[in-house]
């Protein structure tokens, strides 16, 4: 995702679909389309009233979990 930064920030600002992990309660799954059957995946962590990011990656598949 590197030079992709507007990218990440529009998923996080404007997501289409957002994700409770399934592994961890504090981390979000924000998705937004990048393209038909492609989507940017932005993975943040919340925790002691911050958040972070993890990492952002492009993906073809909606992960499994919570949708919020």
């Amino acid at each position: 995702m590197a030079g992709r930064e507007a990218n990440v920030k529009e998923t996080l600002a404007h997501p289409e679909e957002v994700h409770l992990s399934r592994g961890d309660a504090n981390v979000y799954l924000f998705y937004r389309t990048e393209r038909p059957s492609r989507w940017v995946c932005v993975v943040a962590k919340r925790l002691n009233g911050e958040g972070f990011l993890i990492t952002a990656y492009p993906t073809d598949v909606i992960k499994e979990g919570v949708r919020i």
